[in-house]
């Protein structure tokens, strides 16, 4: 006997005026990147599993083409920073800079993050809230090498930013790391462990994930060109790698993300850098608040409690 076939609802999420609903579905959103590539818009299983997840990897998403450029530039800036302009000596320098709005990226921030009243063909409904590119794995310091960091994003206070909320059909990830792996990454050469689910933990943590070897803790393996995605609401951690990882040729770049009506850091790019950008990449990186903060845009009045006129 065949299943029918599931039902889906549209998501019942309430706008400020009058309580009406929000009519904008994420894939009428910015539907095309800065350089004019159509968005890429996540599937059911890729949704779904970073709700319940935390998290999400898309393997293979560059081409060999690409993470070869980018690991030239990172090489340079890493080892020879003064041949690049002051500007460009950063994770958004070079060809870098197309990571920051690629189109599976676009898509899936559409979905998870965007806030659609500021969002239009002409700016992106979510902002950069930093970037950096790390070469090897980052070690850190002895004390804050196993340090437990975040978790339980859906009881955290409006304002804290590492939020996750969800309603039936629809999940909302406040902040939003986005890691782009230029290299082959395996358990060994991977120092980044976290906790699958518990961005959505209604409890403490319990004493076995004071343990780094607690098979509660999770990590990933990619081959080059991946991107990794995650709720910055999950639990988390740093570890030294193996001392015989091989890991010296490891280069990631690390973008997060956040809402247009709220920061985390004081972070922005070099002024002579979003100048260059095209105008909607600038968008990235526009003043923080909600009210007005759209170029272009009608969806404040598509989520009107009135009906529009015909």
């Amino acid at each position: 006997m065949a299943y029918k076939e599931l039902a889906t609802r549209k998501p019942f999420i309430v706008n400020k005026n009058l309580g009406s609903a929000v009519e904008v579905e994420p894939e009428e959103l910015t539907q095309t990147n800065a350089d004019g590539l159509p968005v890429v818009i996540p599937s059911q299983k890729q949704k779904y599993d970073f709700d319940r997840k935390g998290w999400l990897l898309i393997p293979n998403v560059l081409s060999d083409t690409e993470i070869g450029e980018m690991r030239v530039f990172c090489e340079r800036l890493n080892t020879d920073p003064d041949s690049i302009p002051e500007p460009q000596r950063c994770a958004l320098g070079g060809p870098l800079q197309k990571l920051a709005d690629h189109p599976v990226l676009v898509g899936f921030l559409n979905e998870f993050l965007a806030y659609p009243p500021a969002a239009s063909e002409d700016c992106y409904g979510f902002r950069l809230e930093e970037t950096d590119v790390i070469f090897g794995a980052r070690l850190g310091d002895a004390e804050s090498e196993f340090m437990l960091k975040k978790g339980n994003g859906l009881f955290r206070l409006p304002g804290d930013s590492h939020i996750y909320r969800c309603v039936p059909g629809r999940g909302w990830s406040g902040l939003t790391r986005a890691i782009w792996e230029l290299s082959k990454v395996n358990v060994k050469t991977n120092n980044f462990r976290f906790i699958t689910g518990s961005h959505k933990a209604a409890y403490t943590v319990p004493e076995a994930v004071h343990d780094q070897n607690s098979p509660l803790w999770d990590t990933y393996e990619c081959p080059p060109g991946s991107l990794f995605l995650l709720t910055e609401s999950i639990t988390q951690m740093n570890i030294h790698p193996s001392s015989h990882s091989g890991d010296v040729d490891r280069v990631s770049i690390s973008n997060l993300y956040n809402t247009v009506a709220s920061r985390w850091s004081n972070w922005m790019p070099h002024p002579e850098l979003s100048e260059a950008m095209p105008p909607k990449r600038q968008t990235l990186f526009r003043e923080t608040y909600a009210g007005g903060n759209v170029v272009n845009g009608d969806f404040g009045n598509r989520t009107s409690a009135y009906p529009m006129e015909i």
